[in-house]
């Protein structure tokens, strides 16, 4: 176990009383990255928690370790007991980003487990995984994964272990190396996609493809094995029956000694580029009462309190919190907090916690390409939280846009450019009369179409178009003063787009990748069907996307008018977070 961890009791100490193997369910949960993000992850140690409130489940946890590589002889070992992956009955991996899926298969080898799901019999662990990944688009891995639970733990978990505490598949001798294993695994798959809302196994299904490598159909290959046509991501109504908060405070995570809070789920805003305005719809927050509790059990541990969320200051009373933490000399983080929404508690908030950097994202530099994106802040909020921020002893600022965002000019190229150097103007002006001048990071990504969203059918830029557009702001701003500009890796956002948007083919360039030790030029080259198609290519609105078997309850005609709103640089007003009926969301 690591020593730096301090773990938190919930009536019982989650995951540190070893509950012995025999007649338990052996579950290894595994955060393909290193430990520092792993325990970073507030979903995972969720599913953690999750999984060890079952009394038949003994759930222990898995990093990356820092040396693992294919066909290493690197072992993988639980953090709690030391056991190797291939002693537990189901490894279960926690993916929150695309870029992690070469670390899985990475995990997978290194564990001397086959890396595809027909390869493996009964004798083996079923492979399974979840996280917002998932539920965005699992078919890149389909060919890896026995079976996918798409939507939110809390509802998927419970199902799921009774399930499998209905059937005899874990406790009858596995059968190795014989079609008769491979046979018991698929009716056990079978069994759970009949039973288990959520549920997806790949082995279940087939695709079809037309000439023009578009997909033609996807369909049950038996229809009399009970799997649904279609899956309907799972989502808890009611965030206050149950808090979502740090299992274990860790000193060596990427937050360190920080107690996290989730405060809600989804965002109303709906930014055409955000895969979290969407499948988390329709947007929860917790109640004010029920997360001073949570702030006050966090306050018992450790005096940093992280509150996450994909809208954090939109909360409803986030004033009354940020009080009560500063009444019991507590520090707050944030996770995300809007231009337009930067009240004093706020800042007086971020001022006693000591922060030294804040964060805005503007993601787009002109008025116009902000509309494009329904980003809801304007140039006079930017400036104003610049201001707010600077004056209240924030020295430094971060910045974070995109390029390559739809109908993008190269007037809204060199907007990004004026917004920085107006935001330079204004953050200068306070530092001096602070007497104390920091420093302004600006953060260029590139954009990255994402399933479920408006801008889901789009094309992304070529890395050549991004490079150019990125020197033309790298030109203006290098020599500027108290400015520093990073560029994220266009390669890691290629990736992205391929992982995010390709269907299960994508699986055969993973395996490819693999054996060729992730050397991608050279898996680009040998692939029979170029990565561009999937990553590049803009989509026809009526082209069937790989994903479209996962139902998230927004009709696909509300997705449409958006992007056709998003091409008018036409607003679109906040979800309301009531039953509007606009989405489709709410009618399920």
């Amino acid at each position: 176990m690591w020593n730096s961890e301090f773990h938190i009791p919930k009536n019982k100490e989650v995951g540190v009383i070893r509950k012995g193997w025999r007649g338990r369910l052996r579950i290894a949960l595994v955060y393909p990255n290193l430990y520092r993000v792993g325990m970073a992850s507030l979903g995972f140690q969720t599913v953690y928690a999750l999984f060890n409130e079952i009394d038949s489940v003994v759930c222990e946890r898995f990093f990356l370790a820092p040396q693992a590589k294919p066909y290493s002889r690197v072992r993988l070992q639980s953090s709690e007991s030391g056991k190797p992956l291939t002693a537990f009955d189901i490894i279960a991996f926690s993916l929150s980003f695309e870029n992690d899926y070469p670390n899985l298969l990475t995990i997978l080898d290194t564990a001397r487990i086959p890396l595809q799901a027909n390869d493996r019999d009964s004798s083996y662990p079923l492979i399974i995984a979840g996280g917002v990944a998932c539920f965005l688009n699992p078919e890149p891995l389909a060919a890896f994964i026995d079976c996918f639970l798409l939507g939110e733990a809390e509802e998927l978990i419970p199902a799921f272990i009774a399930a499998c505490e209905q059937t005899d598949y874990f406790n009858t001798p596995p059968v190795k190396s014989s079609q008769y294993g491979k046979k018991t695994k698929s009716r056990f798959l079978a069994e759970l996609a009949d039973n288990v809302p959520g549920f997806y196994a790949p082995l279940l299904y087939e695709t079809d493809y037309k000439a023009d490598q578009t997909i033609k159909s996807f369909h049950i290959q038996d229809s009399s094995n009970g799997a649904p046509a279609s899956i309907i991501r799972q989502y808890a109504r009611d965030l206050n029956c149950f808090s979502t908060c740090s299992t274990i405070v860790s000193r060596e995570a990427a937050f360190s000694n920080t107690y996290l809070i989730e405060i809600g789920r989804g965002c109303p805003h709906g930014c055409r580029f955000c895969s979290a305005g969407f499948i988390y719809r329709p947007p929860r927050f917790r109640a004010s009462a029920h997360l001073s509790h949570n702030i006050a059990s966090g306050m018992t541990m450790t005096d940093k309190i992280g509150l996450l969320g994909a809208a954090v200051s939109d909360l409803p009373e986030i004033s009354q919190l940020c009080a009560y933490a500063i009444r019991n000399n507590t520090s707050l983080s944030f996770s995300s907090l809007r231009a337009d929404a930067i009240t004093p508690a706020l800042t007086l908030a971020m001022r006693h916690s000591g922060v030294k950097t804040a964060t805005i994202a503007p993601d787009a530099g002109s008025e116009r390409m902000r509309q494009v994106i329904n980003k809801g802040i304007t140039e006079t909020d930017i400036l104003s939280a610049t201001e707010k921020f600077v004056k209240n002893g924030i020295l430094n600022l971060k910045l974070y846009f995109m390029v390559g965002l739809p109908t993008e000019t190269t007037d809204d190229v060199e907007a990004i450019s004026d917004l920085c150097l107006k935001i330079k103007t204004v953050f200068l002006e306070s530092s001096r009369a602070n007497k104390r001048i920091g420093e302004i990071t600006v953060s260029l990504n590139a954009f990255t179409p994402k399933p479920f969203t408006p801008f889901q059918w789009v094309s992304m830029d070529t890395t050549r178009l991004l490079k150019s557009k990125i020197r033309r702001i790298r030109k203006r701003l290098q020599r500027i003063d108290n400015i520093r500009l990073q560029v994220n890796s266009l390669r890691h956002a290629y990736l992205q787009a391929l992982l995010s948007r390709g269907d299960r083919r994508v699986s055969e360039i993973l395996l490819s990748a693999c054996k060729n030790r992730w050397n991608w030029p050279k898996t680009f080259k040998e692939t029979p069907i170029h990565p561009d198609f999937f990553s590049l290519r803009e989509r026809p609105q009526n082209e069937r996307l790989p994903w479209d078997f996962i139902d998230h309850g927004i009709s696909k005609a509300f997705l449409r008018n958006e992007y056709k709103r998003a091409l008018q640089a036409k607003i679109t007003v906040s979800c309301p977070m009531q039953d509007c009926h606009q989405c489709g969301v709410c009618k399920k």
